[in-house]
């Protein structure tokens, strides 16, 4: 009997550590990489993407589960030591088992899951799904706070107000954004060849409102121009011959980056914007800092932007924008779109035509009729939604 009780607390005590690894590693897993990997058909990505969708659950969940199983196997293990014992060495045994207990189930299994989190999670999908529906299940049962009595005194319960929530809910999806979700694309870059003149650049500056030009040759992106450097030339009259004269160094970013990440690093770089490359080295588009914060605190516009919409509701559907973000779109229309593989509305069409379309193409997705208005030249421009 001693000996089955002492194999099932140090299965409980493995058990519990695996737990603990896998929930440490599931919340170290970006989603983009979780969907990627689920398009390559690698064994687990599906179920960590599911998982995913509801990341806020997951440690909570996986806790209880674990701690549960620590608890059971302590107790199991404390009976066995301290049996026959006197009372100040019960308590000593039994101090010692809670305390090689939490080493072993609880600090070195966080440990293992920041070294390896993907592959943990990946092997780990089944068991974590598991106890992320104990765990869940166990959680339910505890009130809301919403559900509690009122305590005598209290008359005044501090509640966020609309505007706190939104930006609440901005930083969470923040902490998930990548840089792709947020960049100009390539197409709706401004930029001025090497060769180009400054008038060219006084030109754009005045015309667009931009203070950054970044300069291309080829077809790549070889510098940036900051039309301030001009200020000071112009006056002295030392005009430059060409842009090149006067280009700085651009810097790149993979389009595949944290947002969050980038914007640290843009900070403590005093960087205003920089190229996004995709995996190939290609020049897919540019962020900027601003671009970055406004997807924490909304739209920032000055003096010299434009409101622009995205969305016209016209008779029984939307005039749609093709840049328009997916998750802005499955807001709007309310459908879950969390397993297409696209960021705006162009691609949406892209994924379900599984081609280029063409103008007056119709297509069909949950019940909402999608139908592309204009097109310029491989790129969907404008869509009805009905």
């Amino acid at each position: 009997m001693t000996l089955a009780v002492l194999v099932l607390s140090i299965v409980l005590l493995l058990v519990a550590g695996w737990l603990r690894a896998a929930g440490t590693a599931i919340t170290r897993v970006p989603r983009a990489d979780a969907l990627r990997d689920q398009s390559n058909g690698i064994s687990g990505a599906s179920t960590v993407v599911d998982l995913l969708n509801n990341r806020e659950i997951i440690s909570p969940a996986v806790g209880v589960v674990s701690s549960g199983l620590l608890v059971m196997g302590a107790a199991f293990l404390a009976v066995i030591v301290a049996e026959g014992e006197s009372t100040g060495m019960t308590f000593l045994l039994a101090a010692a088992v809670g305390a090689f207990f939490f080493l072993i189930g609880d600090l070195v299994p966080r440990w293992l899951g920041r070294l390896r989190p993907k592959r943990l999670a990946y092997v780990s999908h089944r068991v974590l799904k598991i106890a992320v529906g104990l765990g869940g299940w166990a959680n339910d049962l505890l009130p809301d706070s919403d559900e509690a009595e009122d305590v005598p005194g209290d008359s005044v319960v501090d509640t966020p107000d609309e505007h706190e929530r939104e930006l609440i809910d901005s930083v969470l999806e923040f902490a998930e954004t990548i840089v792709r979700e947020v960049m100009t694309p390539r197409p709706d870059m401004i930029t001025i060849p090497v060769t180009g003149a400054i008038e060219d650049v006084i030109e754009i500056s005045t015309t667009e409102g931009y203070s950054r030009v970044p300069v291309t040759s080829e077809g790549d992106v070889v510098g940036m121009v900051i039309v301030k450097d001009l200020l000071s030339m112009i006056t002295n009259q030392e005009r430059p011959a060409s842009v090149a004269q006067i280009m700085r160094p651009v810097d790149f970013v993979p389009e595949n980056k944290m947002a969050s990440s980038l914007l640290a690093e843009m900070q403590e770089s005093h960087t205003h914007q920089m190229i996004v490359v995709d995996e190939f080295g290609d020049v897919v588009g540019l962020v900027t800092i601003e671009d970055l914060l406004e997807e924490l605190v909304g739209e920032i516009a000055d003096e010299t932007d434009s409101e622009e919409d995205l969305v016209l509701e016209v008779d029984g559907g939307w005039h749609i924008d093709a840049r328009l973000p997916i998750d802005d779109f499955s807001k709007m229309v309310g459908l879950e779109l969390n397993e297409m593989e696209a960021d705006t509305v162009g691609g949406l069409l892209l994924a379900l035509a599984e081609r280029v379309p063409e103008e007056g193409e119709t297509f069909e997705l949950e019940g909402h009729r999608m139908t592309v208005l204009k097109m310029q030249g491989r790129r969907v421009s404008e869509v009805r939604v009905t």
